[in-house]
């Protein structure tokens, strides 16, 4: 190949992918616009069905009540902490079951022994509903912050767990016996092979977890809370209040999009090749 011709493939292919960078763009856009659109068609079709009488404000609720009690709640400041109490348990809780999972899971890979022996009964964790936990969680550490956090710890841990410890299988035993005819520890092994290659296990249960955190964070607060998102829902679910019931759900819904969102970016940064692949 010639210089010309290099260069000339080269700028073609800046130029192939500047034009799907802008489709991307294009469409992320167009996408956004009719998701707005639909959602605000559903809006609009709900509050004329309030108006109507085809739908019954009592038991469905009303936007124009949501959007009051809103601001209401903005207002007063209790949106603001409910949010803030079951965002800090959330991501307090998912922190530490998820890496603290993950580093044993890991660790594992050092002992298949102790894996074998603890594996019926993470098993077994992992399948039981959290929720069932949340009584003795709570008789245990109290109905303040901690025992939420602890919820969220549990709900993500075995998780965690489980997918590093999955992840470790999933190397190429060629990598692992090219470095041991090289000479390399089982330390080195596991620092240099082992670990990196187990990120992508590791950071899908991260994308798991955060769901879960938040279900097992909110059943807490549904059962013995002073203060969150879980609460406010329950307590005004039992007023027959389904406006506040509403506002606390949508909220939810953000709390969850920005908390994926961030778990993904992290991933953008530590995968930056799968992000390519996909």
């Amino acid at each position: 190949m010639s210089e010309t011709q290099f260069y000339t493939h080269t700028i073609r292919a800046g130029s192939i992918k500047e034009n799907d960078e802008k489709r991307t763009r294009s469409s992320f856009i167009t996408d956004n616009l009719w998701r707005v659109a639909g959602i605000g068609l559903v809006v609009v079709l709900w509050q004329i069905g309030v108006m109507t009488d085809w739908i019954n404000p009592f038991l469905m609720g009303s936007p124009v009540g949501i959007a009051g009690e809103a601001w209401r709640l903005i207002q007063s400041g209790q949106l603001l902490n409910d949010t803030i109490a079951t965002v800090y348990a959330t991501v307090v809780g998912f922190l530490l079951g998820s890496i603290l999972g993950s580093i044993s899971g890991l660790l594992l890979w050092f002992s298949r022994t102790t894996a074998r022996i603890i594996d019926p009964f993470m098993v077994a964790l992992n399948g039981l509903p959290k929720i069932a936990l949340a009584p003795m969680i709570i008789i245990w550490f109290g109905s303040g912050m901690l025992s939420k956090i602890a919820l969220a710890f549990v709900a993500t841990f075995v998780v965690a767990l489980l997918s590093a410890y999955q992840g470790t299988h999933q190397i190429d035993r060629n990598l692992i016996n090219l470095m041991r005819s090289m000479g390399a520890s089982r330390r080195e092994v596991f620092t240099k092979v082992v670990a990196p290659a187990s990120l992508p296990w590791i950071i899908s249960a991260f994308r798991l977890n955060i769901g879960f955190a938040l279900i097992a964070e909110i059943g807490g607060e549904f059962i013995s809370s002073d203060r969150g998102l879980g609460r406010m829902i329950f307590v005004a679910g039992n007023l027959f209040n389904l406006n506040v019931v509403w506002v606390g759900v949508i909220t939810l819904m953000i709390v969850a999009i920005v908390l994926y969102v961030i778990v993904s970016q992290v991933e953008k940064r530590l995968l930056p090749w799968e992000q390519g692949q996909r």
